[in-house]
This record gives structure tokens, sequence and C-alpha cells, in this order.
């Protein structure tokens, strides 16, 4: 089998084989014990339009200059271009204790992710993908803050769940309603709205993709994709260990979570911030049809 993971770049730690990787990042969180997840793992993504521009020096320049303007400075970095899908994207690995013991902090990176992802994009001539989370929130108010309210909860929530039903419980737990419309006379379900305070409005009028039709089949193609993206994962750990010459590790105690530490480098469960492109229905119509209205999500 074709091995998918490239090391683009390597700082602080042996790459000769498996056992020396995980030993370097063991060696340095020693320096802060106390840290309990000492290892960030942050995925960057691009759109398949522009695998042209995209050879394995431009990701790798574009990471570094991410890590700097995340300010994850200083400390040990591994970086590997994946490709096991048709859009171009890398991970990053860090040690979260840095060079000299301290912490590197990771609250409200998602937050910085979103500028930083769009200066990149912008800088580098990526395609910009547009949709409703480039919205300015604060200056929305009464039913158009609320409907925004919706779809921000609604669009978060229905990649947790795995049927409408379980994420009509987890919307009442923040307050919103969700109403089925049935086809007169029958069982069959023909609608959804959405309600919260006084306000109530059909899923497609919040945005198209919140329609009965199309929400019920974003939820099936998310459980889908996670079962792959766990199949996707344990490949990316046997090629990452095949690009590392494996070898059995000298030192790789048990964690407090009962993984050893490379489950935890290579954990499915990183950051995943605002990718720099995510193409959208949404673009390809701009890009066909000028004027109307990073994306961030995926």
């Amino acid at each position: 089998m074709r091995n998918e993971a490239t090391i683009l770049d390597a700082d602080g730690i042996r790459i000769d084989n498996i056992a020396h990787t995980i030993n370097d990042f063991n060696m340095q969180r020693k320096m802060n014990p106390n840290l309990g997840q000492a290892v960030g793992h942050i995925a960057l993504s691009w759109s398949e339009n522009d695998k042209e521009k995209l050879n394995d020096d431009v990701m790798k320049t574009v990471a570094q200059e991410y890590l700097q303007k995340m300010k994850i400075l200083d400390t040990q970095v591994l970086i590997v271009r994946h490709q096991d899908k048709g859009h171009p994207h890398l991970h990053i690995i860090y040690n979260r204790v840095d060079n000299k013991g301290k912490t590197i902090p990771d609250n409200f990176q998602h937050i910085k992710n979103i500028k930083v992802a769009k200066e990149l994009t912008l800088k580098y001539g990526f395609i910009l993908a547009e949709n409703k989370k480039q919205v300015n929130r604060q200056q929305l108010k009464g039913a158009d803050k609320v409907k925004y309210e919706l779809f921000d909860t609604i669009n978060a929530l229905s990649r947790q769940v795995k049927t409408l039903d379980e994420l009509k419980q987890e919307l009442a737990k923040k307050g919103i309603g969700m109403i089925y419309k049935y086809r007169s006379g029958t069982n069959e379900v023909q609608g959804i709205s959405f309600s919260k305070g006084e306000y109530k409005f059909k899923g497609s009028e919040i945005d198209r993709s919140l329609s009965y039709g199309r929400l019920s089949q974003a939820i099936e193609q998310n459980v889908k994709q996670q079962e792959e993206e766990q199949a996707r994962h344990q490949q990316f750990v046997g090629e990452l260990k095949a690009a590392i010459r494996f070898q059995t590790p000298t030192y790789d105690p048990q964690l407090s979570t009962g993984k050893s530490l490379i489950e935890v480098l290579l954990d499915p469960d990183y950051i995943d911030p605002m990718p720099i492109i995510y193409d959208t229905d949404e673009t390809k119509k701009k890009r066909k049809k000028p004027r109307k209205s990073n994306t961030v999500s995926r």
C-alpha cells in the first residue's frame, strides 16, 4: 500500500524511528508534568481547486506561518501531509510544553484560528468560501439575531447527534423547540420548524441546509463520515509509523487517560480549526454569478 503520510517538517524531535519521536515528546513534557493534555494536534485543509498551488514546500511554509501567528513557538513540532482525501490537508502535532517548560495555552484557539486562517487564505490567494458564518452577529437584532443563533446552535449540534430525535432532545436543553410538520392525515414528516422564545421559523427560512430533507441527510452523512474518519485515522497512524521508521518505543508509559503517548499524539479528536479553505455549493454559485453573499465549517 502506498505510504500516504509525508513528513514536511520536524523541529526538536528525532524522526529516525517512532521510539525516538515518542521519547523526545515525553522528555519535554516531563518539564511540566501537571499539564494534562500536553500534545496539541491541529489539521489545516484547502480546497481541491487549490491543489495546483500546494506542493510540499508551500504547505510547509503556510503551516510554519500559521504556527507563528498562533504563537505556537519555541516548541517541538511535527508537520505531516496526509494524502488520503481529494483535498490537500496536513496535520500539525506540537508539544504544549515549550522548550523552557512553559505551557502554550490553547484557550480561545478556535477564535484565533478564524482570524489567522482568513489572513493566510487572502495572503496566498487561496479560495475563500463564504456563508452565514461570516456575518457579524453583534450587529443583529430581533428576529434576525434569533435566526442566526438558531443556525449556529442547530448546525453545531447536528454534527454531534446520530438522529433527528436525538437532535430534538439536545436542542430542548438549549431552550430551542423542534416541531415536525406531518402530511395531512398521515405520520409522514413533511417539514420541520424551530422555535426560541417568541420566534418560530421553518428550517428552510433559517437556512436551506436546515430543511427537513437536507438536515436528515446531513446527519446521516455526518455519522457515515465519522465512521470513515475513524477508519482513516487508524490508517494514518499506520502510515505515520511507516514514515517514521517504526520500532517498539523504549519509553512509552501509559498516561492517566489510559492511552499511550502515540495514541495521544494522533488522537482523532484533534482541534480542527476553521480550515484555510472549504469549498461549498454556495461558493461555486458565486464563482459563476458574481455578487451576493472561511468557510469555516467542515
